[in-house]
């Protein structure tokens, strides 16, 4: 099944966050920058994986997003069901079609689905990226002017 643009965005985000930010809070723009993604569109994202305790914000200078699990506790179906609500979704199907129709078919595809998302962590994406070669931001002190 096709994973929807909030959810890439999504995934991408919480990666970022796991693989760059390291233990401090990292503002959404610099997550948009390296992950090619408008940060407003983001903060519509990160709105929802805050609301799941998928992520925690603070606020002011220094401030930003890290998060609020360890990255081998949050699976990848975590974060589709904070974005889309659930892992599949497919079009309401018509109550009654056929007495012989096998529609069990859609309940067997999320099944599987679901099972393939949770057996995958955040921590299992950066050990893929490091192996791959994905390399990291530099982590820059932030500078402040007054």
């Amino acid at each position: 099944m096709r994973a929807t643009q909030q959810v890439r965005y999504a995934i991408y985000g919480i990666f970022d966050l796991a693989y760059n930010g390291g233990a401090r809070p990292v503002p959404l723009v610099e997550v948009g920058r390296r992950q090619a993604i408008p940060a407003r569109y983001l903060e519509q994202i990160f709105q929802r994986l805050r609301r799941a305790g998928l992520v925690i914000s603070k606020r002011g200078p220094g401030g930003g997003y890290q998060l609020a699990r360890r990255p081998d506790a949050i699976r990848l179906s975590d974060i589709v069901r904070a974005v889309q609500g659930s892992v599949l979704t497919l079009p309401e199907l018509e109550k009654g079609h056929s007495a012989l129709s096998p529609d069990f078919v859609w309940d067997l595809v999320r099944a599987a689905q679901e099972q393939a998302l949770s057996a995958h962590s955040v921590a299992d994406l950066c050990r893929e990226a490091a192996a791959r070669g994905v390399s990291r931001a530099p982590l820059e002190p932030t500078s402040y002017e007054i």
